[in-house]
């Protein structure tokens, strides 16, 4: 998970938390925290990326329309993220 971007890394957690969205679903949430406009352009070539690095799976729910879902070695990666994580930011202090 080093290698994404913030960016990336947070599509894949919004993966995470919906269940098997599709594109303009991801592209919603983000815009809410982002309170901005996210771009076609900048959503799906890093979906694309997410798919290539074997961390989302594409699936398609019809012609035009796909969904996401993180893999297992997804989830691996982002419990590993939040156990670094954890070493540095501790919430409950």
């Amino acid at each position: 998970m080093y290698d994404l971007t913030g960016f990336q890394r947070d599509l894949l957690y919004v993966i995470a938390g919906l269940d098997e969205p599709h594109g303009l679903a991801i592209k919603d949430e983000l815009e809410d925290y982002y309170e901005s406009e996210v771009h076609h352009g900048r959503l799906y070539p890093n979906l694309d990326t997410l798919v290539e690095k074997g961390l989302v799976e594409k699936g398609e729910l019809d012609q035009r329309t796909n969904y996401y879902t993180v893999t297992k070695r997804g989830r691996r990666e982002i419990g590993a993220r939040r156990e670094w994580e954890q070493q540095y930011v501790d919430l409950e202090n």
